[in-house]
């Protein structure tokens, strides 16, 4: 039997292949991925959500640079890297086309395990760090 360790050194080597039929494997047909852009239940909302990554960030990159040492839930930290190079969905429903620019984004995600599949996966990451590297800016709202 695969522990959530195994499971989940398997679905990012399977992110970083962008190998998304091998990476919904790994989840559970009723697996819950919850973001800061949002929740995907079911294999079918959880592909969309990586795809709509993989379009975005055609080398995107995850790498993992500390493991809690836990048994279940298995956390991590890891750095998201890529080049923004295809449109992304923005979480009010706009679309920024590709900036040429490079994320390296910080992270880290708690991942429920059971029977070798994942039933929940929740990722923390901030949004304005992401945000920010693509060149967004923050602008105060005036007066209404």
């Amino acid at each position: 039997m695969l522990t959530a360790w195994d499971v989940k050194d398997r679905l990012y080597n399977s992110l970083n292949e962008h190998d998304l039929h091998r990476m919904l494997e790994y989840y559970r047909a009723d697996a819950v991925l919850v973001t800061p852009v949002g929740v995907a239940e079911g294999l079918e909302q959880i592909a969309w959500f990586y795809e709509q990554y993989f379009k975005a960030f055609a080398d995107l990159r995850v790498t993992t640079w500390y493991k809690v040492a836990c048994a279940d839930p298995a956390v991590t930290e890891w750095t998201l890297t890529g080049t923004h190079s295809g449109p992304l969905l923005l979480p009010g429903g706009d679309v920024v086309e590709g900036t040429g620019r490079h994320i390296a984004v910080r992270g880290s995600c708690a991942a429920h395990v059971e029977n070798g599949k994942i039933t929940t996966h929740r990722e923390y990451y901030d949004q304005l760090e992401l945000y920010s590297q693509l060149g967004f800016r923050i602008e105060p709202i005036g007066p209404e």
